[in-house]
């Protein structure tokens, strides 16, 4: 629900897809015209082997007629005609994101520090972990840390609490910044399309775990990172960033962890940076980015 005051500098923005049809951006074009909108960005997609069309586009409100608390029912009438899928976010409400972590730091800090310089449109409100080890990290920065222990027969009590947890703040949004758990089918549920995992292998090559010992032990000459959407089945969410780095027979393993977590850092940050600023289409397995 859109609830945000309407100001001076503000913009809108709209993720849609449906099914193909002529005269669609034409349609959506004048519906911001006619009100007073000024269109700032339009990018716009056709799969063409599926006949499914997907659009991005943003404009001003500076001058737009309709209230932003009026704004998803003035165009849920046309998006109906389209049979679309669709959602509008407003430029000036950030995301409540929760960071969840292990003992592994790196991608941690990336966020941090990116977040300090303003290049995400995102809060963090919550940090979870089920290790105490980078509370100071957190402490630092001012930001709450729950440390929530997991072990096999206490997952269950211990996912109802992170839930309680993300409830409670009202978290729009999870990052598993090498969060080291497999989270459930009944907590996955609980947030599609806002669960973003950072995965240290290129996939689909070397899903599950010990990637980087799988790659050395294939003798491959090229490894990555993945950051995904997270589903119920283990490292099969939606692709939404993606890197590689070249390697040769002389790199030990600690040669290939070390060059990963360049590789991963660098890859979360880009993909919630893509979400943060409502980038990502899901097109059923695949991901359609806005960039």
């Amino acid at each position: 629900m859109l609830s945000s005051p309407v100001g001076s500098g503000s913009t809108a923005i709209l993720l849609l897809s449906c099914p193909d049809r002529v005269g669609l951006v034409a349609r959506i074009a004048h519906f911001i015209y006619e009100r007073g909108g000024n269109i700032l960005d339009l990018d716009e997609h056709v799969d063409v082997e599926e006949r499914h069309f997907f659009l991005r586009v943003s404009w001003s409100l500076d001058r737009f007629s309709i209230p932003a608390s009026d704004l998803e029912e003035a165009f849920a009438p046309l998006a109906r005609e389209f049979g679309a899928t669709w959602k509008i976010r407003l430029s000036g409400r950030k995301l409540r994101t929760a960071v969840f972590v292990s003992k592994y730091d790196h991608c941690l800090r990336e966020i941090l520090w990116r977040h300090s310089l303003g290049e995400f449109g995102i809060e963090i409100p919550l940090i979870v972990s089920n290790h105490p080890d980078l509370r100071p990290m957190a402490e630092h920065n001012g930001i709450p840390f729950q440390v929530i222990p997991v072990t096999p027969e206490g997952k269950p009590e211990a996912e109802r609490r992170q839930i309680e947890l993300c409830e409670a703040n009202d978290i729009d949004t999870i990052v598993l910044a090498r969060y080291m758990q497999v989270l459930s089918p009944q907590f996955t549920e609980r947030y599609p399309g806002r669960i973003i995992n950072i995965h240290h292998s290129f996939l689909p090559a070397f899903i599950g775990g010990n990637p980087y010992r799988q790659a050395y032990h294939r003798g491959v000459k090229i490894i990555g990172a993945t950051s995904h959407y997270v589903t119920d089945e283990l490292d099969e969410g939606q692709i939404i960033e993606q890197d590689i780095i070249r390697i040769s027979h002389k790199d030990t393993l600690d040669d290939l962890v070390r060059k990963g977590r360049d590789l991963e850092r660098l890859v979360l940050a880009r993909a919630l940076r893509l979400h943060s600023e409502h980038r990502i289409l899901v097109n059923g397995r695949k991901t359609v980015i806005f960039d």
